[in-house]
């Protein structure tokens, strides 16, 4: 029974459907994985049995504009290309090693070849269809027997590898798949019917599905086991390494709490100490600074142990007492009106009054201060703030401080009672710890109330911090605790002013950029009595300074971690700016880890000082960068003016500090001040030879000096061995010592 229209048995157009079916099933699954080969093979070997199916099935057919020898020539082609892709196939899909004689070789000698000699060639001359098809199959079907030998080897010796049940069945199934192939050349040679031979071929395929099907399965299954196992064993050195960690965070945990503890006391003694020695002999400045930065430290260790004792599940305070909220909230303002007046900042105040709160007072100073102090920290100048303490709904009373500063992004907003988070790090230096807000959240949830934030930066400037707590109706005969509201000297304000050091015409100009007052006033009280100081505290108002200036400093000293403009952006904004790229640069700052050292250096800084240094280093530091910009830059100038004097062009300025003269004359005696160019002239050295000399004892190299001077490297040996025969020495140390220290 024929497909209508058409030669097609409808075995084999069914057969047809069912192969582009899994053509086309089989080929989403490769496209998803590509790397999978045998996948790959599977769709060649269908692709060529669809083609085999398809033509064998159609031709020849009389209706057909196609010549009847080049139909069949089409069909035979077909069906010997398919057969010659089962031996690569099995060599491949199932790795018998044994037929890659076979797979590569055998098939072009003896199945393609004899196609091309009876099936092309002679077909094509004879048109006998009955001669080709006898004589055209035998070199095919010897060919086919000795393949299955070399099979059944291959197999055999693969089996005694695995002797497993699943190779077995695979092994039986190989067989079952290649028998079909074997007999094509007889089904061939007897001219057997098309649904005869579509049916055993085809059976042979399906075999070779079902085999395909078992293997892919059975691999799916491997790939899912191997992945749970490593899921598994993932999981377990995850848990391992996050245990470790765990056990590294505690132990750096307890040294830092040892060393916080060990702190203590010598803090304690250093404050009481000053403490008699202020009440003995008056306070200073100096003495208010000093106080102030103990104040500060002996905080922000205290937040340490207590954010440690929550995390710890221990009590920090005492709850068992009764505030009187409205009184002590009073009592704080008086201060920080007066501390918030001396920054242009006015607080005002709408306070219920009688609000209790069962709740250990100093807790509830912790509070206020916490939340008013930052509201004053982070507020603009001529800003307000707003207090207000009232009765809310089911019975809470809300705490509220309202301020007009730079608000806090959305994102943020919990992050800001994360331990040691802090909002601004990147732009401002003079901050906490970031153990100020998560301490207030701790003692709000031990007092079942709750903090919020309100703040929306992008449309309205300002935040606002919620504290509700319940309240508590005190009995007639209880009374509130008593609490102290001390004057911490963290409040007191910088009164103090830092101006630009008078200028002397005698000194050399420093800037230093640094955004504490009391650090910046230290540094140019120190540094003023040797230098003229130019002071910022941003680098916004830096390069305002730089840039209106009408001399520009010899050297800039910047902290990194300020506002508006920090220390890299200005150091980047300078070295981008032909005008001041020149000058030289020093970091001052806390942060000193090699990343931040690496990017100081990137943009061109000479150095990177940590904090805490000592006022020696510095000033020395500063004495010898200073001392050699000033060398090199009286070699470029003596560079210059001798390039131009050989050249003819111009005369050396009257004030030159070294007379340039012809490179083979000696400088003349009068002409020369230093130990360095006393010693030259001692040794009869060229003014060329001087400037070779400077630059040894400089340390550069010799490439490096023949670019500054403008010559060649050679030209520089040849002038070095000059100078070692006149000064009789024979290294660079030796050179160093002579010229420089004068020895003999």
């Amino acid at each position: 029974m024929l497909f209508p229209g058409t030669e097609m048995h409808l075995i084999t157009f069914f057969f047809v459907v069912i192969e582009m079916v899994m053509f086309l099933y089989q080929m989403i699954y490769y496209l998803s994985r590509p790397r999978d080969k045998s996948r790959l093979w599977y769709l060649i070997l269908l692709v060529l049995l669809l083609g085999y199916n398809i033509t064998g099935g159609l031709f020849p057919d009389p209706a057909i504009p196609i010549p009847i020898v080049v139909q069949n020539i089409i069909a035979y082609g077909t069906g010997f290309t398919m057969a010659s892709f089962f031996p690569y196939y099995f060599y491949k899909a199932f790795n018998l090693k044994r037929l890659r004689f076979h797979a590569l070789y055998g098939i072009f000698l003896f199945l393609i070849l004899p196609f091309f000699l009876f099936f092309v060639i002679g077909y094509s001359i004879n048109k006998d269809l009955g001669w080709t098809r006898r004589y055209g199959v035998i070199i095919p079907f010897l060919y086919s027997i000795s393949l299955v030998w070399a099979l059944t080897k291959a197999v055999l010796i693969k089996y005694r590898e695995d002797k497993s049940k699943a190779e077995l069945k695979e092994i039986f199934a190989v067989y079952l798949a290649v028998i079909p192939w074997a007999s094509m050349t007889l089904l061939s040679y007897f001219n057997a019917s098309q649904a005869l031979e579509v049916s055993i071929t085809n059976g042979g395929f399906l075999v070779i599905t079902v085999l395909f099907i078992r293997r892919t399965v059975r691999e799916s299954r491997q790939e899912y086991d191997e992945l749970q196992e490593l899921n598994s064993t993932l999981t377990e050195k995850v848990k391992e390494r996050t245990r470790k960690l765990e056990e590294l965070n505690e132990q750096k945990t307890h040294t830092f709490v040892n060393l916080a503890h060990e702190t203590k006391t010598p803090l304690t003694l250093i404050s009481n100490y000053l403490e008699e020695y202020i009440d003995k002999y008056g306070e200073t400045t100096e003495l208010t600074v000093i106080r102030k930065n103990i104040d500060k430290l002996t905080k922000d260790i205290s937040n340490f142990f207590d954010l440690e004792r929550y995390s710890k599940g221990f009590d920090v305070y005492n709850h068992d007492q009764v505030t009187d909220f409205s009184e002590l909230l009073n009592d704080n303002l008086v201060l920080f009106r007066h501390y918030a007046s001396h920054r242009q900042v006015s607080i005002s105040s709408d306070i219920t009054p009688d609000l209790h709160v069962k709740a250990d007072p100093d807790a509830i100073n912790r509070i206020v201060n916490n939340l008013v102090e930052n509201a004053i920290r982070y507020s603009r100048e001529n800003s307000r703030i707003h207090v207000s303490l009232r009765v809310g709904e089911e019975d809470l009373l809300h705490f509220s401080v309202q301020d007009e500063g730079m608000g806090i992004p959305r994102n943020m907003q919990q992050k800001i009672f994360e331990p040691y988070f802090q909002i601004y790090t990147a732009k401002k230096s003079s901050q906490g710890m970031g153990l100020g807000l998560p301490i207030v959240r701790q003692i709000v949830d031990g007092l079942a109330g709750k903090i919020t934030v309100e703040s929306n930066p992008d449309k309205k400037t300002g935040t606002t911090m919620k504290v509700s707590l319940p309240i508590y109706q005190a009995g007639i005969n209880e009374e509130a605790a008593i609490y102290a509201v001390h004057q911490h000297t963290r409040l007191y304000p910088e009164t103090f002013q830092v101006e630009d050091s008078p200028f002397d015409e005698q000194h050399q100009t420093l800037m230093i950029v640094e955004d504490n007052l009391a650090m910046l006033q230290y540094l140019t009280r120190k540094l003023s009595t040797q230098y003229n100081i130019i002071v910022a505290l941003n680098g916004q108002e830096a390069l305002k300074k730089i840039r209106e200036a009408t001399i520009l400093p010899h050297l800039i000293i910047s902290d990194v971690m300020m506002d508006k403009v920090d220390g890299y952006k200005f150091a980047s904004i300078l070295s981008e700016d032909a005008r001041y790229n020149h000058i030289p640069f020093i970091f001052l700052s806390a942060k000193y880890t090699s990343d931040d050292r690496l990017q100081g250096l990137q943009l061109g800084a000479i150095d990177f000082i940590r904090k805490p240094f000592r006022i020696p280093e510095l000033s020395q530091k500063i004495a010898s960068i200073l001392e050699n910009a000033e060398r090199q830059r009286k070699v470029l100038l003596n560079s210059a003016f001798s390039a131009l004097k050989n050249l003819g062009q111009i005369p050396p300025p009257p004030s030159t500090p070294v007379d340039p003269v012809p490179e083979n004359v000696p400088a003349p005696a009068a002409r020369v001040g230093s130990r360095f160019e006393q010693n030259c002239q001692r040794y009869h050295l060229t003014s060329r030879e001087i400037d070779i000399a400077r630059l040894i004892c400089e340390g550069h190299k010799y490439k490096d000096i023949g670019t500054t001077l403008f010559i060649s490297e050679k030209t520089v040996t040849k002038h070095v061995q000059n100078i070692f025969e006149k000064v009789a020495i024979r290294n660079k140390v030796q050179l160093i010592n002579k010229l420089e220290a004068g020895d003999d």
